[in-house]
């Protein structure tokens, strides 16, 4: 690989990531998106215009630059993760030989705001669940769908990514395809078990549609795999639908699977295990909604605070 163009390069590292990392084609076409903007603020901003420069006139004076600009208009997560896009694109010509060093060394991740992730009282998830008819084959897929996304916390992606062989009803688990293209083994409750075979069993009998080991497990009215896309906007139909004033995401499905098994008493390694997180520093956020409710009892509660 040489370093005659920062488009070049950057072209090369994108078609490196999906065999190298295992990412997805979501994850892929962000980063495409960071390193375009990237380089449009180069070419825009001293650097020559188009392909005629390349990696090495990047320095840590233009990187510096291009990071005060994002911060006029953009929030500090989105920011963090632009410059570690650029930490990785520059870790890979290091890599490749296209660069001695990295000029994204040395400079600081901004803090993030901490946020705590939202979720939704039991009630209300059982009022969510149970409000969903199955009077229809995509009734019946709708209902299978959220019982699955509540009962064992996957991501959204994860969901959509699920073939029929990935189930195993006897077992009572799902073999999920995780970021990395890492597979774990997931726990599964019978009320989402059943809601598949009820709508499994609807869409063999209506459309004739069987249960092929390698087809996907959850399809669209047109019969192709549903997307994530899709899922988050007949969550939002859904919820609109029931009552529920707070705004619900898929995500917040997963959020809130993770806060009721921590309140349940599990602990954390074993929620870490069940989300597919690499680092425990990424469950622990959700022991702050635990404790931050455990605090609100204990005020109401004690006689002497």
């Amino acid at each position: 690989m040489t370093s005659s163009s920062l488009v070049e390069a950057v072209r090369a590292f994108i078609e490196s990531l999906p065999a190298e990392r295992g990412y997805s084609v979501h994850t892929c076409r962000a980063y495409t998106r960071d390193l375009e903007e990237f380089v449009a603020y180069l070419s825009e901003n001293g650097l020559r215009p188009g392909a005629a420069f390349g990696p090495l006139d990047v320095t840590a004076v233009a990187i510096r630059g291009y990071l005060g600009v994002l911060h006029q208009k953009n929030q500090k997560s989105s920011i963090a993760r632009k410059l570690s896009t650029l930490r990785s694109f520059f870790k890979f010509l290091v890599k490749k030989g296209v660069v001695d060093s990295s000029p994204v060394e040395g400079i600081l991740t901004p803090k993030r705001e901490k946020t705590l992730p939202g979720y939704l009282p039991v009630d209300a998830v059982f009022h969510l669940l149970d409000s969903i008819e199955t009077d229809s084959v995509l009734a019946a897929r709708n209902r299978a769908i959220f019982e699955t996304l509540y009962s064992c916390g996957i991501r959204v992606s994860e969901l959509a990514g699920l073939n029929v062989h990935d189930i195993d009803p006897d077992r009572g688990t799902l073999k999920v395809l995780g970021k990395g293209a890492k597979e774990r083994i997931v726990p599964v409750g019978r009320k989402a078990l059943d809601a598949i075979a009820r709508y499994r069993e609807a869409l063999q009998a209506e459309k004739g549609i069987g249960a092929g080991a390698n087809k996907p497990l959850f399809l669209n009215y047109q019969g192709q795999r549903l997307t994530p896309r899709s899922v988050a906007r007949i969550l939002k139909k859904l919820v609109t639908a029931c009552g529920i004033i707070t705004p619900v995401s898929p995500h917040t499905l997963r959020h809130t699977f993770a806060t009721h098994m921590l309140d349940a008493g599990t602990d954390l390694r074993s929620v870490q295990e069940l989300l597919g997180h690499k680092n425990l520093s990424t469950t622990q956020k959700y022991t702050h909604v635990s404790i931050d409710r455990l605090m609100e009892t204990y005020d109401r509660a004690h006689p002497r605070k």
